[in-house]
This record gives structure tokens, sequence and C-alpha cells, in this order.
């Protein structure tokens, strides 16, 4: 089975290569260390273009938004989500002036496509893994890619889609098989999947948590026990419809977010249910408040034979 890491490269390659005048551009695309190998063996048409920049975040995400106000599609792929921070007032203000001058049927698309240091032990410069908290503060979806369901359709609907979008690859699921998972339902703009149906739980995943709910998932199979799983993008808006009837099913919810923040998507939905009224039982895993920033491992623990038999 390929890794993950190799299959992303695989579907980026093909989906690029497709896209006439299309420009790549970022550290040593088609040089040294092809950003981890997530960029290797990038082709583009004739009409398209390979740029390897220097490092100027700022300005190379400035670029993009430069292209695609002239109907130029374009990808920025970055070495780590921390990089971007440099780009910031961009995804702020320069966005938002074109949003609110612009006829977003006329743009071009701006895509950036990065590197998630979610693995920990990498410096203190490499700690950002909250790219929810990033693209909230923005108002711009987020895609995190986790199995071959997710991937393919932010991979070849989204990537060069009019508008701008950010897209993580996460670093810790590099090495490992990429999960191949069959499809029950997604919404339209990419912001849910779900991949299993069952009456005894649900299990709703954020960021790149979701091999650990596949992980839960069959689990409690072995044990006789159907569960809904479920994942989720940031996007400013989610319907909650389809995990709200799901956890009103089987009154067991157990989120997962291994994002390193404290004010997580997660609890999006946690509001939303209760909001509506809905009473169940819940199990929350995340890192908790007293998270590392710096030279931490930043491990995900889940303990699932206490959360199998709290269920």
């Amino acid at each position: 089975m390929p890794t993950y890491l190799a299959s992303i490269n695989q579907q980026i390659a093909s989906a690029v290569s497709r896209i006439p005048k299309i420009c790549l551009y970022g550290q040593n695309l088609n040089t040294g260390t092809f950003i981890s190998g997530l960029t290797k063996g990038l082709k583009v048409e004739d009409s398209g273009r390979i740029i390897n920049v220097p490092n100027c975040e700022n300005t190379l995400c400035g670029m993009g938004f430069g292209m695609m106000m002239n109907g130029i599609p374009c990808v920025y792929f970055v070495k780590q989500l921390d990089f971007m921070v440099l780009g910031i007032d961009h995804f702020i203000n320069t966005y938002n002036f074109i949003r609110c001058s612009r006829d977003g049927s006329s743009l071009g698309s701006f895509s950036i496509v990065m590197l998630v240091c979610d693995q920990g032990l990498q410096g203190p410069q490499s700690s950002f893994n909250s790219m929810a908290d990033f693209c909230s503060i923005a108002r711009v979806p987020c895609y995190t890619l986790t199995n071959s369901q997710d991937s393919s359709f932010a991979l070849t609907r989204q990537i060069a889609a009019p508008g701008f979008r950010m897209i993580g690859v996460s670093s810790r699921l590099g090495k490992t098989d990429f999960i191949e998972l069959n499809l029950v339902h997604r919404a339209d703009d990419g912001s849910l999947f779900q991949y299993t149906e069952g009456t005894g739980a649900t299990i709703v995943c954020f960021n790149f948590s979701l091999a650990e709910g596949h992980s839960l998932h069959r689990r409690l199979m072995d044990r006789g026990v159907g569960s809904s799983l479920f994942s989720v993008n940031y996007l400013p808006a989610v319907n909650w419809d389809r995990i709200r009837h799901s956890v009103a099913r089987t009154r067991k919810l157990v989120v997962m977010d291994d994002s390193k923040s404290v004010h997580l998507p997660a609890y999006r939905l946690l509001d939303n249910l209760g909001k509506n009224g809905i009473s169940f039982e819940r199990v929350v895993v995340t890192r908790g408040d007293n998270i590392e920033f710096g030279m931490s491992p930043e491990r995900y623990e889940v303990d699932f034979d206490a959360i199998v038999a709290k269920l």
C-alpha cells in the first residue's frame, strides 16, 4: 500500500498537470528535497509555469492574490504552516478587499498547499498545528487531507476553483499507509464527510485525527458495536444536520480533534448540539489546554480501551 505522502504527491501531480496556464511556485519545488517529497515530479502544460522562489512569504502571498485577480490559477507550496503567519495581512485584508470589490466568478484561483508540523520535535519555529484557527481569522476554507476521499475532493475540485483556500498535509502521517475508505455522504462544499453508518455511536474527527477515529470505529466493530464515522474540514459555515441526526439516534458522541489549540473547531459542533437540546453522552479527545510549544513531542494520545468501555 502506498504511503500517505506518496499518494498525496501523486494526486497533486495528476491534478496540476491538466490545468491550463497554471503557475506553481514555492521553495525547491522541482529540486532539492521537493518539499519533503510533496512536490516531486510536478509537471504542467506548455502554457503553465513552475517557479522556484526565495523565502519571502509575505511577498509570495501577495503574488498569489495578484495572479488570482488577473484570472490565473496558481498554487503556492509551503514547507510548513508556521511560515504563513508572515502573510496573514494578505489573508485578512488583501483578500477582504478583493471579496468586497470583485465578482467572485471573475477571479482566478489561489491555493496554498502546506505541510503541517504535527509530529513534534521539529524545532521552536515548527509548533503551529491549528489550521482552523488560522483560517477562521480570515474566514477562508481550510481542507485537511486525511484519506483518499477528502484528498481527492480537495485536490481535484478545489485546488483550481475560483477564489482562495488552504490545503493542509500532515507531517505525522507522511510514512503511514494511506487510508482508503468508502464514502457514505459528502457535503457539496467538502466541509463534512461520512464514511460509515451505525447506531451504536457517532465519531466525529477534526484536523488530522481521522486515523484515530477509524481505529476506534474498528475496535467498536470487533465488539459488535456499529458507529457512524465523520470527518470535518474547517469552512466558515458548516451544516451540522447530518451529525446532529446521528447523535440524536445513537445518543453517544466521540469527538476527536488533534489541533494544537485551545479554541477547537470541535467546540462549534458541541455548541450546535447543545443549542438544539439533544441529550447524549460524550467523550472529547483533545490535546488539552496545557499545550507545550517548542521542542515537544506533540503526542496525540487516545485511550481506546477507556473509550470503548464507556460506550
